[in-house]
């Protein structure tokens, strides 16, 4: 780790008027300075800074701070946030770690986090060596030539199928963008990984109401049952009259570059019956215009399983 000098914020405006790399639960960022991945000069430590808050009047609002541990255990959160929050990392980490780090959180790509090697996320233009070396962990959806790496966030997946929104805030001013468009497929810029402006803070996470989303859940596929990157997830939200489907929400994980929100699925879900055949049919489009590389051919079946498994956890005993 290089030295670095450390200032800690009391105020949301100071936070955004100093320059420097913001540090809230760190279970993130001290991992890739210790290995110096990243290297900023100046770390400001911003868990003094009031962006904290759980409030479940109407829809679902977090403040940036609020730990993932507090958020997966509060009674008015939606099942599949909660699940998805549990199922992302150890009890230890839940604790520390805040919403807004986990939705910032880097690639886990093994390349990434070796200096000694080349990657395109790292250093633009050196190269992408997972494309034709160690990728079974790798994304098959949203990839291009630069980059394949897969986006590592749980709970990002399941609150870009609950359409949420980020709060952000500079010395300019406040402004709003859907989570889904926050996150950048790599293309060509692979360094460049969400839509944050330099100076900008995230201050809350915002999920708009939606009543049925208490039917829902996050099903996580990995090789060990804790504290392991998903191979392959699904988070669903399903709304079911008289043994069929009115409404759903469907975004994978592990898979690709980006949370990805999968609207074919949804739409041949709406009006179909509740069944193992219907749930089979839309989970056959889920895996379109997937790009497997030489050892994750299997991501694409997994997809599709893992969704028919989310669906028929939410309908047990209404299907046949």
């Amino acid at each position: 780790m290089r030295p670095f000098e450390l200032l800690a914020p009391e105020t949301v405006e100071d936070a955004v008027a100093s320059p420097g790399t913001f540090l809230a639960g760190g279970t993130t960022l001290v991992d890739l300075m210790k290995l110096n991945v990243l290297t900023p000069r100046q770390v400001l430590d911003i868990n003094a800074v009031p962006l904290r808050g759980i409030d479940t009047t109407d829809g679902l609002r977090f403040g940036a701070l609020e730990r993932m541990g507090d958020i997966a255990g509060h009674a008015g959160v939606y099942p599949v946030i909660s699940r998805a929050l549990l199922l992302s990392a150890s009890q230890q980490i839940r604790n520390m770690a805040s919403i807004g780090g986990n939705l910032m959180q880097r690639t886990r790509c093994s390349y990434f986090r070796d200096v000694a090697m080349p990657c395109n996320r790292r250093v633009p233009g050196s190269g992408c060596p997972a494309i034709e070396g160690a990728n079974r962990m790798h994304a098959v959806l949203g990839t291009s030539d630069a980059c394949v790496a897969t986006h590592a966030s749980d709970v990002a997946v399941a609150l870009v199928a609950l359409d949420a929104r980020l709060r952000l805030v500079s010395e300019s001013g406040t402004r709003t963008v859907d989570l889904a468009s926050f996150y950048r497929q790599p293309g060509e810029t692979p360094e460049v990984e969400t839509d944050l402006r330099p100076g900008e803070l995230i201050a809350e996470v915002v999920v708009p109401r939606l009543d049925w989303a208490s039917n829902s859940t996050y099903v996580k596929v990995r090789d060990r049952q804790s504290y392991e990157f998903a191979l392959c997830s699904a988070a669903v939200a399903l709304r079911v009259e008289d043994s069929r489907i009115v409404d759903a929400r469907v975004a994978a994980g592990g898979v690709a570059t980006v949370p990805w929100r999968l609207p074919a699925v949804e739409e041949a879900l709406r009006g179909a019956p509740a069944t193992v055949t219907a749930f089979e049919e839309a989970a056959s489009l889920a895996a379109e215009g997937a790009r497997p590389l030489s050892a994750n051919a299997f991501k694409p079946s997994l997809l599709r399983r893992t969704i028919v498994r989310a669906l028929l956890e939410l309908t047990e005993g209404n299907h046949s």
